[in-house]
Formats: structure tokens, C-alpha cells, sequence
């Protein structure tokens, strides 16, 4: 298995104020982005691969929407997890 609980807890202590602190937008976007990188690599082994597919557009949405949300109440916080993600070019 990609993602075992020894990795979420990485990147929530990471990208989060603490490990436990699974809620935080930070975490959870940082958390989407190496899910959605993982089924990236896979999908482009597997192209045809339709429900994986689809479960990467649905991860890709929500970490658009965390993203506008975290743009919309903190703005230094969003440049913040954009840069250390480097989502952005």
C-alpha cells in the first residue's frame, strides 16, 4: 500500500501545525497532492484505467476547492502551502 498511516502522519507533521492535526487545510491539501501524484504516475502506466481516472478528477476538485477556501480566509497562508508544494510555476 502507497499510503500507510506512518506517511499520513509525515505529512500532516509536516504541512500541518502537528501530526494529529488531521484537519487542517494545509495538511489535507498537502495530503491530496501526493495522492494525486501517486494516481498520476499510475495512470500513465495504466491508461485505461477509467476508475482511477475519475477518482483523480474527483481528489483534483477537492483540493481546488480547499485551495480557494484557504485563498478566500488567509492569503499568506495559501501562498504559503503554494510555494512549499510548488503547485504553482
Amino acid at each position: 500500500m502507497y499510503l500507510t498511516a506512518e506517511k499520513k502522519k509525515e505529512i500532516f507533521a509536516e504541512y500541518g501545525e502537528t501530526a494529529e492535526n488531521t484537519g487542517s487545510a494545509e495538511g489535507q491539501i498537502a495530503l491530496f497532492s501526493y495522492r494525486i501524484n501517486h494516481l498520476t504516475s499510475h495512470l500513465k502506466t495504466n491508461p485505461k484505467d477509467f476508475s482511477t481516472q475519475r477518482a483523480l478528477v474527483k481528489l483534483v476538485g477537492k483540493r481546488r476547492r480547499l485551495l480557494d477556501y484557504l485563498k478566500n480566509r488567509d492569503i499568506e497562508r495559501y501562498r504559503a502551502i503554494i510555494k512549499s508544494l510548488k503547485l504553482r510555476r
